[in-house]
């Protein structure tokens, strides 16, 4: 007996110090991208590695089925609509407090690698990763390839030559051994580029799918040109050639990293986390078990792999099915280090539990919701957020927009909610059941209810024949878009 309490009291204070914590991030590496997941061609060695030794979580959910809202709630636990990062391009607000700025107090080094986009990365932006509380940054504004252009620390951009999956953990390895020397906890924060379009890869990772199904020679998809920077439509076989070399390549970056914490003597006490931003995109979506692909609220469009590894604390492999969410990372991680939650709504939950194999099912609802961003101007003139200048990017990417290879941001003030702000693709998950609203041209708003227990695919439609479990679910979804309006109008910041 004395054995096991001094055991069990030696587990418990190596929780009690500060953990290291790594948070890496696919861009666009839907749920079914995996090889332990079945996908018939992807190789993912590293992940697959991970979801055999760690807690794999089945049902993670990026908060948003598109990229700039979902990293607004990584770093927040906030609904990104609470905020006005509505969608792609769409800026943070200074007022947002970041896991970041929670670690940084607690004496956390804080680093951010690759992709930003919820604002310039440029040093004078209010909303770049050091304004969010990282000590140091090696970001881009959006997606990047071979080849990556890069600020340091908010500095002019500069090219680094090479794969950028394994530039990335190279500089977040350099910037771990740092923190290791300094005898400091880390933070460290790795959203790649990788598999976002358009595509290219290492010709030692194209050469491993050169044998894929001739099928796919005979569709056509639209994606980005590398050369040219605008759209063009090309086989769906070299598209997922060079998609799937793009993950490959991030996996291995991946499988870089778990070697060097090892060897470092860091593995035990680091959490090391994988997650994507969002579902599969559309120039490149398989067979699926699931509905949609990135940009819908389907499930298929906010479910992605998610993973995790931390032997002090996860010393056996587990895999769950408690839903999950990228929203669910900050108030997981300030109980992890003893820090308080924000006082302001949150739309996380704390998952320690579930590290502990202690939760069986979640215990809130989990909410989606594309805002309809197509009326704000149609409305009124919208008073900008952040000066304009403060949005402008800075670093060069291949595709064009509007004829320009850099990227800026908007948000807007929103001090009145009305009823057209209730609109868009929006859905809830409360238990095992699932409702989903979307506004038609002419009549009533499509109304569908799925229970996930049967219907992995969202085929049946029970909303007639469970009218009072729909109902339930539209009052507790009107509810909480409500509070995420409130929140809109900037009542959580306080009286300036």
């Amino acid at each position: 007996m004395k054995i096991i309490l001094a055991s069990l009291l030696l587990a418990a204070s190596s929780w009690a110090a500060s953990p290291n914590i790594i948070l890496l991030m696919g861009d666009d590496h839907g749920w079914e991208e995996t090889g332990y997941h079945g996908h018939p061609h992807v190789k993912t060695p590293t992940l697959d590695e991970m979801a055999v030794s760690g807690l794999k979580l089945e049902r993670f959910h990026a908060a948003h089925p598109s990229c700039s809202p979902t990293r607004a709630s990584f770093l927040t636990g906030r609904h990104p609509n609470r905020m006005g990062t509505f969608a792609p391009g769409w800026s943070m607000r200074p007022e947002e407090i970041s896991t970041a700025h929670i670690l940084s107090k607690a004496g956390y080094q804080c680093g951010h690698f690759g992709k930003w986009h919820v604002g310039a990365v440029k040093k004078e932006s209010p909303v770049s990763p050091g304004a969010m509380g990282f000590h140091t940054w090696l970001s881009h504004d959006n997606f990047f390839e071979l080849n990556p252009s890069f600020s340091r620390d908010g500095g002019p951009p500069e090219v680094f030559k090479g794969e950028s999956s394994e530039i990335l953990i190279r500089e977040a390895m350099a910037f771990i051994d740092k923190a290791k020397q300094d005898k400091k906890p880390f933070f460290t924060v790795v959203w790649f580029g990788s598999p976002h379009e358009p595509y290219s890869g290492l010709p030692e990772d194209l050469a491993l799918y050169d044998d894929l199904p001739a099928k796919y020679a005979t569709k056509k998809v639209r994606l980005t040109s590398n050369e040219t920077g605008a759209q063009v439509q090309r086989p769906l076989g070299d598209v997922l050639r060079e998609r799937y070399a793009e993950i490959t390549a991030m996996d291995r970056a991946i499988g870089t990293l778990r070697k060097h914490l090892a060897e470092q003597g860091l593995k035990q006490d680091t959490l090391l986390f994988y997650c994507g931003d969002n579902g599969t995109s559309p120039d490149a979506s398989l067979a699926s078990p699931h509905r949609g692909v990135k940009g819908v609220v389907y499930e298929a469009g906010t479910l992605v792999p998610g993973l995790i590894e931390w032997p002090a604390r996860i010393p056996k492999p587990r895999s769950t099915e408690v839903r999950a969410c990228t929203s669910d990372l900050l108030p997981t991680i300030c109980a992890l280090t003893g820090q308080a939650v924000p006082t302001r709504p949150l739309d996380g939950i704390d998952l320690t539990p579930l590290l502990d194999d202690k939760m069986t099912e979640r215990g809130s609802p989990l909410a989606f919701w594309c805002f309809d961003i197509g009326h704000l101007k149609k409305d009124a003139t919208p008073v900008p957020y952040i000066d304009p200048e403060l949005q402008l990017g800075t670093t060069p990417l291949a595709k064009l927009a509007a004829g320009k290879a850099t990227r800026d941001f908007s948000n807007f003030r929103h001090p009145v909610v009305s009823e057209a702000d209730y609109l868009g693709p929006r859905a809830i998950i409360d238990g095992h059941f699932k409702l989903v609203i979307h506004e038609q041209k002419k009549g009533e708003p499509k109304r569908e209810l799925f229970d996930l227990d049967v219907d992995l695919a969202e085929k049946t439609n029970l909303f007639s024949e469970k009218a009072n479990v729909a109902e339930k679910l539209q009052v507790k979804l009107r509810d909480w878009q409500k509070s995420v309006l409130t929140s809109l109008t900037g009542a959580d910041y306080g009286k300036p």
